[in-house]
């Protein structure tokens, strides 16, 4: 494409500090929109892993993957498996050199693409409340602020409940039924060395067979960060009698809640720093495909939200930022570079979605007897990433020729 179209990115999350990072690489001046006051205005939450076979790819491709590599945690790819009662059942520690999926926090990689950005990319504080059609593709956004902008393409990396989606798609996010309650143990080897010896190098996943479950991981600057996960209604909180405000009022729900776990597990329960993050889980329906709409198309979250099992999220959205980048540079039309990534787009992340969602739907099941929970090869599972990474590289040639 030689002209200069109006690229809007609403949402600077990962996926659309990708898509931005690589269209400006291309040449492209594209704006993101975002309704954070700033880059580091709210908690992002903990650490995620970037796989060979997709998050990095994109990295490479921005010129990133150096600046990942030096902030990430090889180390952090260790896993164990446990009971409730602390009993260990499976452990992976990565060989060396297996760069498979290092571990970085998601603050950290969210500023890393923001700062290799031209400077005025991204204008925070900009809450979109309403995106117009004004017909040839172009679309006019309205945010809460009092601005306004047109685009000749509006890329909707806007999360959850996006806006942008709606353009597209009556589909909307369903309730998973399960609730994770985030906690965080601050200097962790020397105020809580209990957790850290359970927690290890990197992530430690325990479930007790009846739909409840802990998994902590370790985070940088001596940080481990944790979710303990059970079914439970939207308003479980009520229901229960339990102000979320009030930190002691939720530890004596969860003591009663989690009362089968041993000793040895409930400080994982109950000896966190500060106050605990509600979270709940939501999924679009998957496989999600749309028609074409001129002007408009979705990345990441927006586009394929799924549970969180597999780490398949993030790694997709910064896939997406960058195929979509290279699609608009590559086609002569902006209808056609949007074609071109979603036909690449749909199959890919409805394969990893259906996946991801049956995946967390049958671990909160209640397990009986006769149908453990089984951990993932995670040796096998980082060989896969490697030779997927190859396979895709091999394409990406051949398409160059």
């Amino acid at each position: 494409m030689t002209t200069s179209p109006r690229i809007a990115i609403v949402g600077g999350g990962p996926a659309g500090l990708m898509c931005a990072r690589v269209l400006q690489g291309h040449g492209f001046q594209p704006a993101v929109y975002d309704a954070d006051a700033a880059v580091d205005s709210r908690d992002p939450g903990g650490s995620l892993d970037l796989h060979a076979d997709a998050g990095q790819i994109a990295l490479e491709d921005a010129g990133l993957l150096d600046a990942f590599l030096a902030l990430s945690r090889m180390e952090g790819q260790a896993k164990s498996r446990r009971d409730h009662h602390g009993t260990v059942l499976a452990e992976f520690t990565p060989a060396e050199g297996d760069e498979a999926a290092p571990e970085i926090d998601r603050g950290q990689l969210r500023s890393m693409l923001y700062e290799h950005l031209a400077p005025g990319t991204v204008h925070w504080g900009h809450k979109l409340v309403r995106a117009t059609p004004l017909g040839d593709g172009t679309h006019r956004l309205e945010f809460a602020n009092g601005a306004s902008a047109e685009a000749d393409l509006v890329i909707g990396a806007d999360g959850v409940w996006s806006p942008v989606r709606r353009l597209l798609t009556d589909a909307v996010p369903q309730y998973f039924g399960v609730h994770f309650l985030d906690a965080r143990f601050d200097d962790v080897d020397t105020r809580h060395p209990e957790v850290a010896a359970i927690v290890g190098e990197g992530h430690m996943f325990s479930t007790d067979g009846d739909g409840r479950a802990v998994i902590v991981q370790r985070n940088s600057n001596g940080v481990v960060r944790g979710h303990i996960a059970f079914r439970a209604e939207l308003d479980w909180h009520v229901t229960a009698g339990v102000d979320l405000t009030d930190r002691e009022a939720i530890r004596s729900h969860l003591l009663r809640e989690f009362s089968e776990w041993s000793a040895v597990m409930r400080p994982l329960i109950t000896g966190n720093d500060g106050d605990y993050v509600q979270r709940s889980f939501w999924a679009l329906p998957a496989p999600l495909t749309w028609d074409h709409v001129p002007g408009v198309t979705l990345i990441g979250g927006a586009a394929h939200l799924m549970a969180p099992f597999g780490g398949h999220g993030t790694n997709l959205a910064l896939l997406d930022g960058a195929e979509l980048a290279h699609a608009i540079k590559k086609e002569s039309s902006l209808d056609d570079a949007v074609a071109r990534y979603e036909s690449a787009m749909f199959p890919r992340s409805g394969e990893l979605a259906v996946s991801s969602n049956t995946a967390l739907k049958r671990f909160f099941a209640t397990t009986s007897p006769d149908a453990p929970h089984l951990p993932p090869d995670h040796a096998r599972e980082h060989q896969n990433y490697q030779t997927r990474a190859a396979e895709y590289r091999r394409r990406q040639a051949e398409n160059e020729q």
